[in-house]
């Protein structure tokens, strides 16, 4: 296994207990006692847990928390990877398409980069480093503006670069979801970003995996129901899934394959496709 995949799994066996002893880990990995001291260490030094004696809890997060790129990049590789390929299936050849930054968008990139005939414009220079390498070719349009601590860049060159613009769809990802506050961030710029994106796009997909439901950022920058599908994957529970149902025309659950587990396209009320 490989040390980020270690790390992914003991964040996430943080994030559902709450905290976690060395040894729990060392059973659980099948690891020496000095590995999983090494993982914690990297964990807290990107901030995504506090190590206490014998072992380590969740970090305490704020409204204003921007974890870098690579420090987001650890988190729910498996998640984002089939979210991912999930939201490929979307993208048709010869279509305008934007992008948002994040690892999430990153993750998606890798599965279009072979997609004849796109345009693509995008704010992050990872998802567009991705595309120009892939097989594609495709028409790839970097926004410019202020580079954020997660490799998004913002401000007034990139809303302005956006909003003479129009795309036939913008897979966004976000820093959390929740009923009221919407889809949020913690910095103020990138939220203005994302909506000169989402006023330019005849459909808004949001690909977000299951932690990001329940969270809220500094800053809203669109509600449930600007949002046309929303991709995630098998984490969501049921209550959130359901509420997000009843505000987003189509849901769709990817597997760990990227194939659909669910899709409430093909449901006929939101009791279904909740269900």
């Amino acid at each position: 296994m490989l040390a980020k995949q270690r790390q992914s799994m003991i964040l996430d066996h943080v994030r559902r207990t709450g905290g976690v002893r060395v040894s729990e880990l060392t059973d659980l990995l099948g690891v020496s006692d000095m590995t999983v001291r090494r993982d914690l260490d990297v964990l807290a030094r990107d901030g995504l847990i506090e190590k206490v004696h014998g072992g380590a809890t969740l970090a305490s997060a704020s409204s204003m928390d921007e974890p870098g790129f690579e420090a987001k990049s650890s988190r729910e590789l498996g998640e984002k990877d089939a979210i991912g390929r999930a939201a490929a299936k979307l993208v048709r050849p010869g279509t305008a398409i934007a992008l948002s930054a994040g690892t999430t968008t990153w993750a998606l990139a890798r599965y279009i980069s072979h997609i004849r005939d796109l345009t693509i414009v995008t704010n992050s220079v990872r998802v567009a480093d991705v595309l120009l390498q892939g097989p594609g070719n495709p028409t790839v349009i970097l926004t410019g503006g202020v580079r954020t601590p997660s490799d998004a860049l913002v401000g007034p060159v990139a809303d302005l670069a956006i909003r003479s613009l129009h795309f036939d769809v913008f897979f966004v990802g976000c820093h959390g979801i929740d009923p009221q506050a919407g889809l949020t961030a913690p910095n103020l710029a990138e939220s203005e970003t994302n909506r000169s994106f989402i006023r330019c796009a005849r459909t808004v997909v949001l690909i977000a995996d299951h932690t990001k439901w329940g969270t809220v950022g500094l800053s809203s920058f669109a509600n449930l129901n600007e949002v046309d599908i929303l991709v995630t994957d098998t984490g969501l529970p049921k209550d959130a899934l359901g509420t997000a149902a009843d505000h987003i025309d189509r849901v769709i659950v990817a597997g760990e394959d990227g194939d659909a587990v669910l899709d409430t396209a093909e449901a006929p009320n939101s009791a279904e496709r909740a269900g």
